[in-house]
């Protein structure tokens, strides 16, 4: 790994760890930014890129820095909110892995489907995984859940992955040109 792609992904670690502060409290699970770098770390870095960006911040935060809504160490990585952290890693996984199928350069428009694919399916995987856990952890019933694990997030939902998709789309050649100048050099 060059050194360029590892200060990005330092750089996308603390976005997520400040996407976590920029926040709506809203009980038990707040509105975060967190999701949007994420999935903006996959869309742009690839699946492993946003994959290390993630788990470098899941790490941080099982060691004990207060990174996390709920503070830090391992009782705030298995509280009620630990669903959405935990999938978060395979979120940005997967919405790097769609947007690694296509080549921005070969096809723009074929590129950003397949990114707004992932990142769907990334939004869909982490809203999925994190309401199963707040439903068992706290002994909801799935329509209390979803009140309050999925439906506030809806609509914001929509809003970060469609500002992911403009901003991948406006500097994913620059980014990858960016990663791999140091390989050439």
């Amino acid at each position: 790994m060059n050194t360029r792609k590892t200060l990005l992904i330092a750089l996308f670690t603390g976005l997520i760890i400040v996407g976590t502060f920029l926040k709506i409290p809203l009980p038990p699970v707040p509105i975060t930014l967190q999701t949007f770098f994420v999935i903006l770390a996959g869309l742009l870095g690839g699946m492993t890129f946003g994959f290390l960006s993630t788990l470098l911040y899941l790490l941080l935060g099982l060691i004990g820095l207060p990174v996390f809504t709920s503070g830090g160490g391992l009782s705030a990585l298995i509280g009620p909110t630990s669903g959405y952290l935990i999938s978060m890693l395979f979120a940005s996984a997967i919405a790097g892995f769609l947007s690694d199928r296509v080549k921005q350069e070969d096809n723009r428009v074929k590129h950003i489907v397949f990114c707004a694919i992932g990142g769907l399916i990334a939004t869909l995987f982490i809203y999925g995984c994190g309401v199963t856990w707040l439903k068992i952890s706290l002994s909801m019933d799935w329509t209390t859940a979803l009140k309050v694990g999925v439906y506030p997030f809806i609509i914001g939902g929509i809003i970060k992955l469609s500002v992911a998709l403009i901003i991948t789309y406006s500097f994913k050649e620059r980014f990858d040109t960016l990663i791999k100048k140091e390989i050439e050099e």
